[in-house]
């Protein structure tokens, strides 16, 4: 089974505080359409850069989607 990682990037002087505001929100959306066996977090590229990424199986890839995501990379599994 595929597993695709999703990521929503944020920039600025800020990025941090609104990626983790962000995660928070991502993390309330997945418990309240069910998207099960999802992990998300927080990681940074560098200063003024972080992402909320969020591994997916393949059953929650559309209710992520709807939230229409910056980058995608499928690992296979």
């Amino acid at each position: 089974m595929s597993v695709t990682t999703y990521a929503w990037d944020f920039f600025g002087p800020h990025a941090e505080g609104t990626a983790r505001h962000f995660l928070r929100h991502l993390d309330d959306y997945r418990a309240r359409v069910g998207a099960e066996g999802c992990e998300s977090g927080v990681e940074s590229a560098g200063t003024g850069h972080h992402a909320v990424w969020c591994k997916t199986p393949l059953a929650a890839d559309a209710a992520i989607l709807q939230l229409k995501p910056h980058r995608r990379r499928v690992e296979p599994g």
